[in-house]
This record gives C-alpha cells, sequence and structure tokens, in this order.
C-alpha cells in the first residue's frame, strides 16, 4: 500500500444498520459488511468508514456509546469486527472507525456512578455537571436535536448534553477522561484499524465559565458563528496528544474530523502537522447547484489547505444529511445533477468520501410512515422535523420487491420502485450511476497529481484542468451550451449521444459534467 495513502483516498461511508444484513433480523451487522467487501473492491474505493458498531442502547443510532471496546449484539461480537478488519485488509481495503469523545450513552458504567455519586464527587467530575440559575438550568445552550441542553437529576444538580438526554457530555478538562480515551483508541489500532473517525470533533472542550450562547435556534447557526461550546481552541491540545499516538503506530493510521465550524481558515486549524489528517468539507456539502458557488467553495477550500500538509476532503452526502439526488431537485433533473456532481467531485485534488447508496443514485425517501422514524431528532422536535432516518433506508442489493436482498425486513421501509436501483440491476448497465461510480473510480486514481487551474467557461459552466492532460467541465444549468472542445472524452455524466461534438466545440447538455484527455480525436 502507499505511502500517504489517505491524501488521495476514496473513502467508502457504510452506516452499518442499513448495509447488509446477515442474519435476517432486518438490522444490517458486520458479518453483512464482511460479505459486500467484494463489491466495495470492485467499485473501487480505498477505505471504508464505518459508523459505530458499539455496546448501546441506540438512543442515536449507536453515537451513544456504552462500552467503546465491544461490539454490539445487534451488530455481531470482537470476533465479527477482528474478521472484518482483516478481510478488509486483504482486499486492499482500509478500514476507518467511528469514535465518540464528546458524549457516552446515559448507560455508560460511569454516568450510573455519577448519577448515584453526590454533587463535587469524583465521579461526576467527569461529565459536566452544574447547579442551575434562577431555578431553571446553568445557561441557554440548546440541544442540537432540540430543546434545553441541559436536564435535571433528583439531588437538584443539571448535567450536559449537547445532543439527546441519553448523550451526556464528558469533561475534557478531566485527566481521567482523556486517559480513557488514550486506551480506546490503542484499543482498536491494535486490532489493525486504520483510523478513526471522530465525531463532534470541534465539541469537546466548552468555554470557560460556560457563558451563555445568547441567542436561540442555536443549532441552525453551528456553520456560521462561534458558540461557547464548539470549536474552543483547547480541542487542539486533543489532537496533537491523539496525532502521537496515531504515529506511534505502523502504516500510517490516520484521524478525521467531523468538525462543523463557521469558516473554513477555522477548519484547516484541526489540520495543522501535528494535529489531524483530515477534516470533513462540509461547506462543499451545503452548496447549492449553481457554478459561482461551487468555485467559490472549492477555492475557498483549497486555499484553507494551501499552507498545510492535509488535502482538502470533498463529500457529497451523509448519514446526517438528505441524499444529494433530493438535495438537487428530485427525480430525473436530481439525479442527472447528482451524477455530474460526482464526477465534478471525484476530478478534484484530495480525498473523496461517498456515502453508501449514493453510487446506486438513491433519493431521499420522503414519505416513511411516522411509526417508523427512529432518529431522536423527531421526538426532540415535537414530530415537527423529521430527521434523518430518510437518507437511513437499507440498501437495495438484488431482486424485484423490498427487502431487495438487504436480509430480513428492513427496519426501515424501502420505497418499492428501488428495483431499478438496485446493485444487482446496476451491474452490468454501462449507462447506471454504479457504472458511471466505478469508472470514474477507476479513472480517478491515474489523475494527474497537480492542483486546479481554472479555464475560461460560458456562464452557468466550471472549467477546470489538471495538468496538461485532464480537463473537467460542469455545466450548471438548465440549458445545453456550446464552448471550445477540451480535448477526447474520457467520460461523461449523460449519455454520450447527448453530447453535441463537433470538430472545435462541444455543446454541452444541462446538468452534465465531462472529464476530458488532453488532445483532440479528428
Amino acid at each position: 500500500m502507499s505511502n500517504e495513502w489517505w491524501r488521495t483516498a476514496t473513502i467508502y461511508q457504510v452506516y452499518v444498520r442499513s448495509f447488509a444484513d446477515a442474519n435476517g433480523d432486518g438490522i444490517g451487522d458486520l458479518p453483512g459488511v464482511r460479505s459486500k467487501l467484494d463489491y466495495l473492491a470492485d467499485l473501487g474505493v480505498d477505505a471504508v468508514w464505518l459508523t459505530p458498531f458499539y455496546t448501546s442502547p441506540m438512543a442515536d443510532g449507536g453515537y451513544d456509546v456504552a462500552d467503546y471496546r465491544a461490539v454490539d449484539p445487534l451488530f455481531g461480537d470482537l470476533a465479527d469486527a477482528e474478521a472484518l478488519i482483516a478481510d478488509a485488509h486483504a482486499r486492499g481495503l482500509r478500514v476507518i472507525v467511528d469514535v465518540v469523545p464528546n458524549h457516552t450513552s446515559s448507560q455508560h458504567p460511569w454516568f450510573a456512578e455519577a448519577l448515584a455519586a453526590a454533587p463535587g464527587s469524583a465521579a461526576r467530575d467527569r461529565y459536566l455537571f452544574r447547579d442551575g440559575r434562577d431555578g431553571g438550568p446553568p445557561n441557554d445552550w440548546e440541544s442540537v436535536f432540540g430543546g434545553p441542553a441541559w436536564t435535571q437529576v433528583p439531588d437538584g444538580q443539571w448535567y450536559l448534553h449537547l445532543f439527546d438526554p441519553a448523550q451526556p457530555d464528558l469533561n475534557w478538562r478531566n485527566s481521567e477522561v482523556r486517559a480513557e480515551f488514550a486506551d480506546i483508541l490503542r484499543f482498536w489500532l491494535d486490532r489493525g484499524v486504520d483510523g478513526f473517525r471522530i465525531d463532534v470533533a470541534h465539541g469537546m472542550v466548552k468555554a470557560d465559565g460556560l457563558p451563555d450562547a445568547e441567542c436561540t435556534e442555536q443549532a441552525s447557526l453551528l456553520t456560521t458563528r462561534s458558540l461557547p461550546y464548539f470549536d474552543q481552541d483547547g480541542v487542539h491540545e486533543i489532537y496533537r496528544e491523539w496525532r502521537k499516538i496515531l504515529d506511534s503506530y505502523p502504516g500510517e493510521r490516520i484521524g478525521v474530523a467531523e468538525a462543523w465550524v463557521p469558516t473554513a481558515e477555522r477548519l484547516a486549524r484541526y489540520l495543522r502537522p501535528d494535529e489531524l489528517h483530515q477534516a470533513f468539507n462540509f461547506h462543499y456539502v451545503e452548496a447549492e447547484w449553481s457554478a459561482p458557488v461551487f468555485r467559490r467553495v472549492i477555492d475557498e477550500s483549497l486555499d484553507a489547505v494551501a499552507g498545510l500538509a492535509a488535502p482538502s476532503t470533498w463529500v457529497l452526502s451523509n448519514h446526517d444529511v438528505h441524499r444529494h439526488v433530493t438535495r438537487y431537485g428530485g427525480g430525473e433533473q436530481g439525479l442527472r445533477r447528482a451524477r455530474a456532481a460526482a464526477l465534478l467531485t471525484l476530478a478534484l485534488p484530495g480525498s473523496a468520501y461517498v456515502y453508501q447508496g449514493e453510487e446506486l443514485g438513491l433519493p431521499e425517501v420522503t414519505d416513511l410512515p411516522d411509526e417508523v422514524l427512529a432518529d431522536p431528532v423527531w421526538e426532540r422536535s415535537g414530530h415537527t422535523d423529521r430527521g434523518r432516518d430518510g437518507c437511513r433506508v437499507p440498501l437495495p442489493w438484488s431482486g424485484s420487491e423490498p427487502p431487495f436482498g438487504f436480509g430480513g425486513s428492513s427496519w426501515l421501509p424501502q420505497p418499492a420502485d428501488w428495483a431499478a436501483l438496485t446493485a444487482e440491476a446496476q451491474h452490468d448497465d454501462p449507462e447506471s450511476t454504479l457504472s458511471l461510480y466505478r469508472e470514474a473510480l477507476r479513472q480517478r486514481r491515474a489523475l494527474p497529481s497537480e492542483g486546479i487551474t481554472w479555464d475560461e467557461a460560458p456562464d452557468g459552466v466550471l472549467a477546470f484542468r489538471r495538468g496538461e492532460s485532464f480537463t473537467c467541465t460542469v455545466n450548471f444549468t438548465s440549458s445545453p451550451v456550446t464552448m471550445p472542445r477540451p480535448g477526447t472524452v474520457r467520460l461523461a455524466s449523460c449519455p454520450d449521444s447527448e453530447l453535441g461534438l463537433g470538430a472545435d466545440t462541444v455543446t454541452l447538455p444541462a446538468d452534465s459534467a465531462v472529464w476530458w484527455s488532453g488532445d483532440v480525436d479528428g
């Protein structure tokens, strides 16, 4: 495996409970993932990121961890995790696992001990317990999932939970907390994992004195303003400690930050040479379908890491946002734009993330019955926000009706019209979205190493080169656009028959992207 693999890697996110179900209980599991490793190797990704599979009461899909060193029986056991890592490595795939350091489950032994202990005790100091103010919570902080970020316990104190009450925040100023997570990292590194995706990487340290945020609807402000409980400078000391642990193992183990911060410049602080290797680029996820918007976000993202040893990352969807087929308009238009966005994303220098199912062109499922919704956002919002379940519907693998080869009757229902989108239905169709991803990932490995140089292009079109041998053009408009022909077509997001190829010009169809080699045939 090459050095600094993470600089150009394509990393595939597996949401474990929705990927593949090996035991027929309707919930995806680690043996299910293991059974699909050949699919992932054939797709052409470099690494697999697994969402939490640890022991958990599942108040938030496993992001409420009760035991960081054990596999929840829903997903298998520790031997299954070790076998999955070994089998992935045998196929040249690296494995990244989630670590959830901002909070534990309320069923973690530490929290049970804290509830049984007195105010001011060592057990409570592992978390953030405080006395109330004026008969209410200690401050005005709000939960990302809705409602106050504080819950009162019987003795009158309150504990902080920036997410669900079942997810109490840890006190990262406590040396025992820091030592525990250093040991957790080593536990999984000893079992061969190649890195960690760090959940809420911006959240562990809170501002001194826990001051008021002095605003409401705080969850909508995560990427637009500074908040006293996120992106505090103290988090960087933690990552300098973690980097030393990662570097003490062979094979270039990496840390990846999930950090919602106001600017690309703030994000770059997580990527200093003695901190983390990558950070998710949420500004790219949030970009609307517009040439000027995408160009600005790409420029800002590349500028932010220009002076650093870290690559930029590019991601279109994940388990927390609506799938981009739907964000870009849904239906045929949304799919055309999603296919074009895939070629744009995979043409950019750096590391790309693919969320399970996007290679199949899956849309968001917007009509799930109320009674099956499992995301805590649904309850916390008083049934006004349907939450994130629509992007977590289990994958369709094969067959003509649900559960489409997923395993047992899936924990969230799949739309009947997904029969045309199964991996089986798309595998041998050269025009399918799966085939497009497979070919793009194959070609991506041979793209020039240079960064991008923007070329002149008509309004609504982006065109850039990498080196002298590769050009990418993207028509963001809803109409065909004619421009000088950049070379020979290597790959297009639309059928070749839609491209208007002249001797010196090309007419790009609406909502399409094309990869070109540097020479022009005939």
